[in-house]
């Protein structure tokens, strides 16, 4: 028996909604990163882009646990000598909410050209309606 290879061009993608509402951010950002890497899949192959485009609405009402809401702090940096711009995650959460969850999920992908193609299949809304009902979402199960 010979073992199964996923080529790039015999993958179907499926779509799935994730509603943010009272979701934890970590546990919902680590099954999000999953599927669009395709792990969740028998035929999951590591160097072929295997997984799913999800969707992601109410991402304003994201919840963190403990803390964070007031220690966390997002870095950016300008590349000039003291262009060091922190954000604490509640004033990120307020102006960027989509921002939040794509930078967790972004650093749970892999850090190369196919992390960066995975990435594209997010779409995150944050308010309760995305322009994606044509394509008929299944509802994606989040802890």
């Amino acid at each position: 028996m010979k073992t199964f290879v996923a080529k790039p061009g015999s993958v179907s993608k499926t779509w799935y909604a994730v509603n943010a509402e009272g979701k934890v951010l970590g546990r919902m950002s680590t099954r999000i990163a999953t599927v669009l890497q395709g792990k969740h899949r028998p035929y999951y192959t590591p160097h072929v882009d295997t997984g799913d485009f999800v969707v992601v609405f109410n991402a304003e009402k994201v919840k963190l646990t403990g803390n964070k809401l007031a220690d966390k702090m997002y870095k950016r940096y300008s590349g000039y000598p003291s262009g060091l711009r922190l954000t604490p995650a509640a004033e990120m959460l307020e102006k960027h909410p989509d921002r939040v969850i794509m930078l967790a999920v972004r650093r749970m992908l892999p850090k190369t050209k196919l992390g960066d193609k995975m990435l594209k299949k997010l779409k995150i809304y944050a308010g309760p309606e995305h322009p994606h009902a044509a394509q008929q979402p299944k509802e994606l199960e989040v802890n």
